[in-house]
């Protein structure tokens, strides 16, 4: 798979630019996963690199398929210097992680909690998953396996989460549309939910 990373990283230059920074960890019992950083202008972008290794696959299937299956990698997009963001890379190599370590399929709409905060005073503890193709478009790969798709990431405070949780992820993004919501304001305090 060392072939399939090549291209997810040449995918990422190509539309974020040359890394300035990388982590990698690894985790028991799973593939080395990857955090690769892009400074550009006012923003750092936090992008996994590993995670679309191996399809995700059901849980509750007793023998997981190698080759098809949903493939991610995660995007997460901060201001920069405006807080210290960077202990963020350990986070999401763990969300990055979670498909192996805990079999979950991760998709748009889907929340994902580290429990703890993102990086340091960070009022943030988990994550939205958006939709892809905006940023970072999609990687096709030779039949019959899936694309490799690059899923942004919304920090989310716990009042959000918990409001998504009962309300949706589509009412959510709207709510946070409505009110003019700085998703990249590393220190934003949590949308009117009223």
């Amino acid at each position: 798979m060392a072939e399939l990373l090549a291209l997810v990283e040449a995918r990422l230059r190509t539309a974020l630019g040359e890394p300035d920074a990388r982590a990698a960890v690894t985790f028991l019992g799973t593939d080395r996963i990857e955090v690769l950083r892009f400074l550009d202008g006012d923003v750092v972008r936090y992008a996994t690199l590993g995670m679309s290794a191996q399809p995700m696959g059901d849980p509750t299937v007793v023998v997981s398929d190698p080759v098809r299956g949903p493939r991610a990698e995660l995007v997460l997009t901060v201001r920069a210097g405006v807080v210290p963001t960077d202990p963020v890379l350990r986070p999401l190599a763990v969300l990055g992680a979670s498909p192996q370590v805990e079999g979950l399929v991760v998709s748009p709409g889907a929340s994902l909690d580290v429990g703890e905060p993102l990086w340091p005073g960070a009022p943030f503890s988990s994550v939205l998953v958006a939709e892809p193709g905006g940023l970072v478009e999609d990687l096709e790969l030779d039949a019959p396996m899936d694309p490799v798709r690059f899923l942004p990431l919304l920090p989310m405070t716990g009042n959000e989460a918990a409001w998504k949780r009962v309300h949706g992820a589509a009412a959510l993004q709207e709510r946070w549309l409505a009110r003019g919501t700085d998703l990249r304001d590393p220190r934003r305090t949590s949308v009117s939910l009223d």
